[in-house]
C-alpha cells in the first residue's frame, strides 16, 4: 500500500492525478505537466515534497562525521548554509546525492531522495557505530513545501512576515508560522527563484492553506511530480535512478564539482583519485534534437554507425519546443558535436549543447 503525504486529500480535491512514486501515492499532475511546467515558469507553482527524508546529525563529531561520509567540503559550510552533496559507498558509487544543512557544528540535517532514506539510513548507521554521534530519522516530523518562481518570494514573506529577499542563495533560516518553527531555505529543483519550506507535519495543512489563499494575487498553482521532472532537466539537474545510481561516481554523473580531493580521505576517495588519475569515463552532456525526436531513457546514441552513448534522462522541453536529454557519452563531445539518437529504430540527429538548456531565474547572491 503507497504511502500519502497528510495532503493527499487536498490533492484529490484539486484535481490531481496520482502516481506512485518510491513508495508514495503522489501527485503527477492537476491541470498538465505542459500547462503546469509553464505556470512555473511565468508564475508561481506549489510543491508537495513531503515524500523527501530529513536525518539529523547531532553530537560533539557531528561535523567531522559528514565531512568524512560526504564527497564535498564540509568545511566550507557556515551555520544556516547549504550544501549540495552525495554520500558515497567505498568503491565512490553514489548512495544518494542530497544537501546538507547546517545548524552549528553540533547539528546538521541531510535532506534526502525518497526512494533512498533507507539506504542513506542503514549507511549511516553503520558508519557511525563507533563515533559519539547520534543519526536519527526525521522524516516523519516534516512536511516539505517547494514555493518556485519569480512571485515566489512575496508569498514567502508574507507567509513568516519576514522580507525574504534577504535570503542568499542556499541559505536557510528557521522561521515561524503561527507559533510553529519553520526551515525556509532559498533552494529548489526548478531552475526558478524559490523556496523549500520544512514544516512540522501538525502544521503542514495551515501552511499550504495559507500559500494556496495569499498566493492568489500572484497566481500560484499546485504542481505535480510531471512538471518537476521537465523543470529539473530544462536546468539539467540530475535525477537520482536515472541520470546516477550506487555504481555511478560523481565524476560519472557530471557531478565533479561537488568533489573535493583536497580536503582530505573520505569514504570513496581513494576510488575517486584513481578514477581520476586514469580518466577514459562517459562524460555527461546536453542533447539539443534538431527534428521532432523526443529521447527516453536508454536510447542509444550513434556517432556514424559507432554507438557512443545512451540518454539518461530525455523529454520534451516545453520552453523550447524541442526534445532534450542528458545522455553519457563515452567519446569526444565538445559543443556543436552532432550525433544520432536511435528512437524506437530510427535515429534521428541531436547536437551537443550547453547546459542548463534554458536560461535560469535563479537569484544566486
Amino acid at each position: 500500500m503507497p504511502r500519502r503525504t497528510p495532503l493527499f486529500e487536498s490533492h484529490q480535491e484539486l484535481g490531481a492525478k496520482f502516481v506512485d512514486f518510491a513508495g508514495w501515492e503522489m501527485p503527477i499532475q492537476y491541470t498538465s505537466i505542459l500547462k503546469e511546467h509553464e505556470h512555473v515558469r511565468t508564475h508561481v507553482g506549489l510543491f508537495d515534497v513531503s515524500h523527501m527524508g530529513e536525518i539529523d546529525i547531532r553530537g560533539q563529531g557531528a561535523r567531522d562525521f559528514c565531512q568524512k561520509i560526504t564527497c564535498n567540503d564540509v568545511s566550507k559550510l557556515k551555520p544556516g548554509k547549504v550544501q549540495y552533496t552525495a554520500i558515497l559507498n567505498e568503491a565512490g558509487g553514489m548512495i544518494d546525492d542530497c544537501t546538507l544543512y547546517m545548524f552549528n557544528d553540533g547539528h546538521l540535517m541531510f535532506v534526502v531522495n525518497a526512494s533512498r532514506k533507507e539506504a542513506v539510513l542503514d549507511w549511516l548507521y553503520l558508519k557511525s557505530e563507533e563515533v559519539d554521534i547520534e543519526v536519527k530519522d526525521r522524516s516523519e516530523d516534516f512536511g516539505l513545501l517547494a514555493v518556485q518562481g519569480a512571485k515566489a518570494p512575496s508569498i514567502v514573506s508574507d507567509l513568516i512576515a519576514r522580507d525574504v529577499q534577504t535570503f542568499s542563495y542556499y541559505e536557510f533560516q528557521v522561521c515561524q508560522f503561527e507559533g510553529q518553527p519553520l526551515i525556509v531555505s532559498r533552494t529548489g529543483y526548478t531552475g526558478e527563484d524559490g523556496f523549500e519550506i520544512y514544516i512540522p507535519m501538525v502544521t503542514l495543512q495551515k501552511v499550504w492553506d495559507a500559500l494556496m489563499h495569499d498566493g492568489q494575487v500572484a497566481n500560484i498553482a499546485p504542481i505535480g511530480l510531471g512538471a518537476r521532472d521537465t523543470l529539473r532537466l530544462e536546468m539539467g539537474y540530475r535525477l537520482y535512478g536515472s541520470d546516477m545510481n550506487e555504481d555511478t561516481t560523481p565524476f560519472e554523473a557530471g557531478l565533479g564539482w561537488i568533489v573535493d580531493l583536497d580536503k582530505g580521505v573520505f569514504v570513496g576517495s581513494t576510488a575517486l583519485k584513481g578514477q581520476k588519475e586514469q580518466g577514459g569515463y562517459g562524460k555527461v552532456k546536453g542533447l539539443l534534437m534538431e527534428g521532432k525526436g523526443i529521447p527516453r531513457p536508454h536510447c542509444k546514441i550513434f556517432k556514424k554507425d559507432k554507438k557512443v552513448g545512451e540518454v539518461l534522462s530525455g523529454t520534451f522541453s516545453p520552453t523550447l519546443k524541442q526534445g532534450i536529454a542528458l545522455a553519457r557519452i563515452k567519446c569526444p563531445a565538445k559543443l556543436g558535436t552532432r550525433f544520432e539518437i536511435d528512437i524506437r529504430g530510427k535515429r534521428h540527429p541531436a547536437i551537443i549543447t550547453k547546459l542548463p538548456f534554458v536560461e535560469t531565474s535563479v537569484r544566486k547572491l
